[in-house]
């Protein structure tokens, strides 16, 4: 479930507003019905191969070119994804610190964001994702999972905090607001060009895949049966809190929603202590899931450039020491977490989530193509094609007209 929920919960609300609440719970709840499953596919192909990673399930259905597609994606989503999440560290932690301190401290070293990334980078992430093991960060998960359910509880209580329409001190901004009460009408169906990111946003929200295997292979008696039972348990109860986020942060702000959903909260109530725990949560959520994501980015590396080699802790703590730089780097430079989100989601995300296991199926398995799950596997193929492609080239479009 950590896995799961990460920085995809801060960007469900947004989706909303540019899809309507009918619109988004359909495509969520398909969304999430498909990960159960490609889940279910992939599981199967580990039994029927005896294969343990993605990785080598790609190796087996297509040879070396396989495994470096699959490795490669992996990596570049994984990275994707670690450095959105410390991209919410950067913009959001010296507000969390400020709120905290009286006083006008805004020149001080801990109020800059990218020193603060920094500091955590090193004490927090860099120590998590040396251990040898995933199966250790089992403590750090359950805390993570506890801080997005806090999250959602605090969404929920606050929407009767926020009057609509919304308000700032400024008398202009007050004026041009309170002049528009349409702004207070939830839309059931939208569509818009921003709608092209609401679809890699959610395969961005739920995708575990690459942590499901790991996780898998180190169960003491591991059980396909039970596995699948834990994954649709974790999509459900993380589907659940996403959803109920997801509403009352749109019924909260409507259109006016934040592409980062903390972001609302701060504006409008910037000394809410409340507002203020939930965002130290939500960083400290977000922080403790970042080294679960470097355990797949990691072996990905390892399996790509380092099969030759034995394996050492020299080479171990390298790997790990450039991917922590690596993501530390996009965390700096990149603008808008909207960007990471939709070029990822379109691209790495559709492919793990749907692509590479309906094809890894449709390749390995020795049932009839007309078998239901042939068939299933054959469709969650064309469906992640066809997302990718058309949510890619929106947002492309999006972006070469200015407007993002």
């Amino acid at each position: 479930m950590n896995a799961i929920m990460g920085s995809g919960i801060l960007g469900l609300s947004y989706a909303m507003a540019n899809t309507g609440i009918i619109g988004f719970s359909i495509l969520l709840l398909i969304v999430a019905s498909l990960a159960s499953y490609s889940v279910f596919l992939l599981l199967s192909l580990c039994i029927q191969t005896a294969v343990t990673s993605y990785e080598d399930l790609g190796l087996f259905a297509f040879g070396s070119p396989g495994k470096v597609l699959v490795a490669s994606t992996i990596i570049i989503q994984n990275i994707g994804a670690m450095s959105s999440y410390l991209l919410i560290v950067k913009s959001e932690l010296p507000g969390a610190i400020a709120g905290f301190i009286s006083g006008n401290d805004s020149g001080s070293w801990y109020l800059d964001g990218r020193v603060l990334l920094l500091i955590t980078s090193v004490c927090i992430v860099f120590p998590l994702a040396l251990l040898p093991k995933i199966g250790f960060l089992g403590y750090t998960s359950s805390l993570s999972f506890f801080f997005m359910v806090y999250f959602a509880l605090v969404i929920v209580i606050k929407k009767w905090s926020i009057p609509c329409p919304l308000t700032l001190n400024s008398p202009i901004e007050i004026l041009q607001i309170s002049n528009s009460t349409q702004e207070c009408k939830a839309k059931l169906f939208h569509f818009s060009k921003e709608s092209a990111y609401a679809i890699p946003t959610m395969a961005f929200s739920f995708l575990c895949h690459t942590s499901v295997l790991p996780i898998y292979c180190e169960l003491q008696s591991p059980s396909k049966s039970r596995m699948q039972n834990v994954t649709n348990t974790g999509i459900g109860l993380s589907f659940l809190i996403y959803f109920v986020s997801a509403l009352f942060g749109y019924l909260t702000f409507y259109d006016k929603v934040d592409s980062e959903l903390l972001q609302g909260y701060t504006r409008y109530l910037p000394h809410d202590i409340i507002i203020m725990t939930v965002r130290l949560g939500m960083l400290f959520a977000v922080i403790l899931t970042v080294p679960l994501i470097h355990f797949p980015a990691r072996k990905a590396v390892m399996m790509l450039f380092f099969s030759h080699l034995p394996t050492s802790w020299i080479c171990h703590i390298l790997v790990t020491l450039a991917l922590n730089a690596i993501i530390v780097l996009f965390a700096l430079y990149v603008p808008d977490i909207r960007n990471v989100f939709g070029l990822v989601g379109s691209t790495t995300s559709t492919c793990l989530l749907f692509v590479y296991p309906g094809l890894f199926y449709l390749k390995l398995s020795r049932e009839d193509f007309v078998s239901r799950q042939k068939l299933g596997a054959f469709s969650l193929f064309i469906f992640g094609i066809f997302v990718g492609l058309v949510s890619l080239g929106l947002i492309i479009f999006n972006w070469v007209t200015g407007n993002q």
